[in-house]
């Protein structure tokens, strides 16, 4: 049985989060780039989204294609990305993935989630971020805002982010994937937050059974 109120609060919730404000990923859609789409999400993991923006502007500057970024010297890429945090690994996976599109994909970023999670580096939530935001195809990447907020809110009863993306795609009404992690991940960071949630000011307060919750401000 599908919990109620699901439209409700997906409507509620885009017009507290409109377009202009999504996240650095999110605005890749407008003008949607494969490659970078895939390297900026690489970049943004356990980074502020304001740093990934502007590192992946910096970077892009240097290596706009997989054989590029085979070209630049990794001490100088590891400068680059510094900042992201764990450049050391992130540099090495940037490479690892580019020199695995040049060799097994023709240079391309693949359009199917097997392709995408069979190169290493490459988990589900980066495979369906590339999946609907450079290639416009209906799914909902799960990260752990996603995940959080949908266990919260009775959308799932889920353990992990990769239990709660194919139960999201059966409860969620289809029209709404494309805008779902756009939405979810700046409610998560402004209001719906991990310890303490803000549920005095929240939108949806009273749509919200608060699973899980036991302290909020």
């Amino acid at each position: 049985m599908k919990p109620k109120n699901i439209p409700k609060i997906i409507q509620t919730l885009s017009k507290a989060y409109p377009a202009n404000n999504k996240t650095t990923l999110n605005r890749m859609r407008a003008k949607p780039d494969s490659y970078k789409v895939l390297i900026s999400c690489l970049l943004s993991l356990r980074s502020r989204d304001e740093t990934t923006e502007k590192v992946s502007k910096e970077l892009y500057k240097h290596a706009e294609t997989p054989e590029e970024m085979l070209k630049l010297p990794t001490p100088k890429l590891k400068k680059i990305i510094f900042q992201t945090g764990h450049y050391n690994k992130k540099a090495e996976a940037l490479k690892h993935v580019s020199k695995e599109l040049i060799e097994k994909f023709n240079s391309k970023v693949p359009k199917t989630r097997e392709e995408l999670i069979s190169i290493k580096g490459i988990g589900p939530k980066t495979a369906n971020i590339v999946l609907a935001f450079a290639y416009q195809q209906s799914v909902i990447p799960v990260d752990t805002h996603v995940h959080r907020i949908s266990n919260r809110l009775g959308f799932v009863k889920t353990k992990t982010a990769e239990k709660t993306e194919p139960e999201l795609h059966k409860t969620i009404p289809k029209k709404y994937w494309n805008e779902f992690n756009a939405i979810f991940v700046q409610f998560g960071r402004e209001i719906c937050n991990p310890l303490s949630p803000k549920c005095s000011i929240c939108p949806i307060n009273k749509y919200c059974p608060k699973i899980g919750v036991t302290k909020s401000r």
